[in-house]
This record gives structure tokens, sequence and C-alpha cells, in this order.
């Protein structure tokens, strides 16, 4: 394959839309038929992992549950470290915790903090680019446990529903990479 346009259509031909998903009136974009597809699979691996070795990272965070598919093969393809970001109560031992706002109601993560430090740049990995609230407090948690912010890489962004624009302030200049928009 050749190009980000060659990427792009191999992309988007994997992702299904499911109507009505998970209520009515949405479209589900599902990734599920990329992961099945091993030649989709690897692009989209090496892709992200360009992105990590552009950012200067030093570890991967990936956001629970689609960021932990896409984020270890690409901390692996990048020889970088990979970093669970779960939700509350799901690590073991001591974490550090970073509650957000959604649209109804309030979520919470943790981080295993000793697996982050200063020296540290983090690229946070995730499928989907929505509203930018998982990420943007995964933003805090990272910076929370002392670590720089290398940027943020997703598969796709879901342009319509504005998480660029909120997660940009906290990215303080760091770069989010979409490969596709939607």
């Amino acid at each position: 394959m050749t190009g980000t346009t060659g990427l792009t259509e191999l992309l988007l031909s994997r992702i299904r839309d499911v109507a009505d998903h998970p209520e009515p009136g949405v479209v589900f974009k599902d990734i599920t038929p990329l992961l099945a597809d091993p030649a989709a699979f690897a692009a989209l691996t090496d892709a992200l992992a360009e992105v990590a070795g552009s950012t200067g990272a030093t570890k991967v965070v990936g956001l629970e549950a689609r960021g932990f598919i896409l984020g270890a093969p690409v901390a692996l393809r990048a020889g970088l470290g990979f970093i669970p970001v779960r939700k509350a109560g799901k690590l073991p031992g001591a974490t550090l915790s970073q509650a957000y706002d959604l649209e109804y109601g309030s979520a919470e993560i943790e981080v295993h903090a000793e697996d982050l430090s200063a020296g540290d740049r983090v690229l946070v990995v995730d499928d989907v680019l929505a509203t930018g609230g998982t990420a943007e407090a995964s933003l805090e948690l990272i910076r929370r446990a002392g670590a720089e912010i290398a940027g943020v890489a997703v598969l796709m962004e879901l342009g319509f529903l504005g998480g660029r624009a909120r997660l940009e302030p906290a990215l303080s200049g760091a770069p989010l990479t979409a490969l596709l928009t939607v």
C-alpha cells in the first residue's frame, strides 16, 4: 500500500456503520472488521507507530478499552512501553485517579503512577475521539504522574462532536493526530 490515500481507503473500507447502537439515532463505528483483517490492522499499527516516533514519545498510554487493542501493538512496533489507563477500580495497588464529566453523569479513570516518570513523553492512543472528555482527563492524569504529553493519536475523529476544540487547550501545543475524520 502506498500513501495516505491508500491507507485511508483501506481503513474506511474495514469500518462498519451500525445504525441505532447503542441507542436509537446513533450510528456506531464498528472497528472489529478492521481488527479482523491482518493487513488493515498492521497498516493501522504502522501508521500509529510512525506518529509515536514523530512525537518523540517514550511511552504509549492506551485508553480503556479499545485504546488497549490499538495502543499495545503500537507501543511494541515503536519499541516503547505500554501503560493502560483504566476505569476506576480496575487496577490493583496504588493508583492516581482523575474524574471527568460525561454528557450524562461522570466517570473516573486511573493509572499506576509508578509506570510514568518525569522523563517520559507520552502518546495517548485511542480508537475514537468523540467529545474529548476521556482524552482530556487522561492528559491531566499523565501530567499529575509527572510525565509530559507527546500527543494524542486516534484512528478516527468524529468531527461533529467537537472533541478537538475541547482537547486542544489541554494538549498545550502537543499534536492531535486523527488518521480518519468523519
